[in-house]
């Protein structure tokens, strides 16, 4: 996993917040049931996340109350990301862990024991999930969190707990998983400072802030470059109408208020109604400016009627 990821940042921040008995107690038991395997006859966890490999191992030390329980098994895929395969091989171990979470038969192996999580510790359970099956996408690319669970029963019960907190999510099929999702930056936001990630979500503001003001920022632009483009389409016009007044009659013909502001659109193409009023010898707003411009148009309208030179379709 790259980590400069959201995601992988997300999950750093996870792992430094199970200090105490209770939380990674709830934590492993999270990790455990939405792990790859988890049964009497195999535990597996796969993860993409250092962190989150020295985390399980550490948890499966602690409750089980021994060393070393945990074999670590490493593959480099082709892009170079490590993906550590955790897998507790001995079953007298294994045994143990079902015995401490209180499942008593196949039948529990995938659903979730409200009884094993108090309520101080819900947060720690989510986290431990997450970090087993969850991912969230790069804030600046979209606002997406997500939990990929194997199992229809076991996404309804972490359905159930998630809406327990405030939480309410949708779910949809995919590759033969159950995906629970959230969208939107203030829920997701809600969702990882729950969890206890709290600086990743403080992370996620700021790209949000970011986005706004790149947006407005490219909105202004967007809009600064239609009004220059519809500056200099219409102050073409404008010279036509002037270029053309000066062939047939000379501008001295023009009446005597419009001589300067025909002189200066000239001289300066690309100025703005409200600039080219100010640049004026006796300066004008805007509406001045526009109206002068117009009576040009008007006067150079009708020398083209004089000298036949309408276009067809003003005929």
């Amino acid at each position: 996993m790259n980590n400069t990821s959201f995601s992988y940042s997300v999950k750093k921040e996870l792992c430094t917040l199970m200090t105490d008995r209770d939380r990674k107690y709830a934590c492993f038991y999270g990790m455990l049931l939405f792990c790859k395997s988890f049964s009497a006859d195999s535990i597996v966890f796969q993860t993409e996340n250092d962190l989150v490999c020295k985390l399980f191992c550490s948890l499966a030390d602690d409750v089980l109350e021994i060393k070393n329980a945990v074999k670590v098994t490493k593959n480099v895929k082709k892009n170079d990301v490590v993906l550590y395969a955790l897998s507790i091989e001995n079953q007298e171990q294994r045994e143990d862990l079902i015995y401490r979470y209180h499942i008593s038969g196949r039948a529990l192996i995938h659903r979730i024991q409200r009884d094993n999580i108090d309520n101080n510790n819900i947060f720690a359970f989510v986290a431990g999930a997450f970090m087993s099956c969850g991912s969230v996408a790069e804030p600046i690319k979209e606002y997406h969190l997500e939990f990929s669970v194997p199992y229809y029963e076991l996404m309804n019960d972490l359905l159930d707990v998630l809406a327990s907190v405030g939480f309410e999510a949708k779910y949809t099929e995919r590759k033969g998983n159950y995906v629970i999702y959230f969208k939107g930056s203030e829920t997701i936001e809600d969702i990882i400072t729950f969890m206890g990630a709290s600086m990743s979500a403080i992370d996620l503001m700021n790209v949000k802030i970011y986005k706004d003001i790149r947006n407005k920022a490219n909105r202004i632009a967007n809009c600064d470059s239609a009004n220059i483009e519809r500056t200099l389409k219409a102050a073409d016009k404008q010279i036509a109408d002037i270029e053309y007044i000066s062939e047939k009659v000379g501008l001295e013909n023009l009446p005597p208020d419009l001589i300067n502001i025909a002189e200066v659109r000239m001289e300066n193409p690309d100025l703005s109604l409200r600039e080219l009023g100010q640049a004026l010898e006796k300066p004008i707003g805007r509406s001045g400016a526009n109206h002068r411009l117009k009576r040009i148009s008007e006067f150079a309208d009708k020398l083209r009627e004089e000298y036949g030179d309408l276009p067809e379709d003003r005929w």
